[in-house]
């Protein structure tokens, strides 16, 4: 992947970058997620899904520092017409096509294909929306550098 290539992040990317264990730095140091001309997305409820994760595991001040760093070293993406429409569309896709997926990560999907941002997750869970909606790149958390 070439750093010009706008990216939009799952919030599981950025737990990774604050826990700075070796899966985030891969991830960084591989998409030059602080260095590239266009810095990378966040999704508004990947800021609300990244607190409340952080509030769920009780995590000191310097990690929450870290968290915060992160929200602004990227852009935030907030709600739009489009994504709402979005959301709908793909809601209702997965419904009818019996492939379900936390609501959440349907907010991120709508998100990054408004935006014309592939994303860049370590779950497998935007499966049923790859590659007929969504362009994602799938990193594997145990061998990140594969």
């Amino acid at each position: 992947m070439t750093t010009s290539r706008l990216l939009l992040l799952d919030t599981n990317i950025l737990i990774q970058l604050v826990r700075e264990n070796r899966t985030g730095r891969v991830i960084d140091f591989r998409y030059q997620l602080r260095s590239r001309p266009e810095k990378p997305l966040i999704s508004i409820v990947t800021v609300g899904e990244g607190l409340a994760f952080s509030k769920r595991l009780s995590w000191g001040a310097a990690k929450i520092a870290a968290l915060e760093e992160l929200f602004e070293d990227f852009v935030i993406v907030d709600l739009s017409d489009e994504i709402l429409e979005l959301y709908a569309h793909l809601d209702t896709y997965l419904v009818r096509t019996g492939n379900p997926i936390q609501q959440n990560d349907i907010w991120i999907a709508a998100t990054a294909i408004a935006s014309g941002a592939h994303l860049l997750t370590t779950d497998k869970d935007f499966d049923p929306l790859y590659p007929a909606y969504l362009d994602r790149t799938w990193i594997d958390p145990q061998r990140p550098d594969a």
